[in-house]
């Protein structure tokens, strides 16, 4: 029997004081999260000095009527891997869908229906991923990394990038400006 998957769908958000430089104001939609570990695609920064079409011309695909938007940095691992988060409304074989975030696809086939005018309504590009080993999530959670905030389209498809984290906050009611960078234990 599988452990639920309680974050799956959600989105974390990288605490205050969390001490790894990495995930500094991090804003990560989580797809997959159960007995394996989890996975989930950074869109809380950009990447500096690429864009979309450097991405299409890299994969050999004419931009076409693509937008030429920034790209978001996924995470830390697979660093040059494409990740297109995006609405329901288009998918093929690579494609997760994951309520209420919408759908994630990793396949050159969504690259060419972007570029084509074919693709779906709303999508981010991100490079990268964040992923944890089985139990290593729950751990940081309870070590006071990470808050698990509603999945909420919104914040992936209309808040811009740098604003996202505390976008997110505001939508869960909090201002992010009096969080606190450590806790204490009983």
């Amino acid at each position: 029997m599988s452990e639920p998957q309680y974050l799956t769908g959600r989105i974390l958000l990288a605490m205050p004081g969390m001490g790894d430089p990495n995930f500094e104001h991090a804003v990560i939609p989580i797809f997959v999260h159960g007995e394996e570990g989890a996975f989930g695609v950074g869109i809380g920064h950009l990447r500096e000095g690429i864009t979309f079409h450097d991405v299409l011309r890299e994969m050999d695909i004419e931009p076409g009527v693509a937008p030429d938007c920034p790209i978001h940095h996924g995470g830390p691992v697979e660093t040059g891997r494409g990740f297109v988060i995006h609405s329901t409304d288009w998918s093929d074989d690579s494609t997760m869908l994951v309520e209420p975030l919408g759908a994630l696809s990793s396949s050159a086939a969504i690259l060419r229906a972007i570029a084509d005018g074919e693709g779906p309504e709303r999508w981010i590009m991100s490079l990268g991923y964040a992923g944890w080993d089985d139990g290593q999530l729950d751990e940081e959670m309870h070590r006071h990394g990470w808050y698990a905030a509603e999945g909420r389209p919104a914040i992936l498809f209309d808040a811009e990038a740098e604003g996202r984290w505390a976008a997110t906050w505001a939508a869960e009611g909090v201002d992010p400006s009096l969080l606190v960078a450590q806790t204490g234990n009983a």
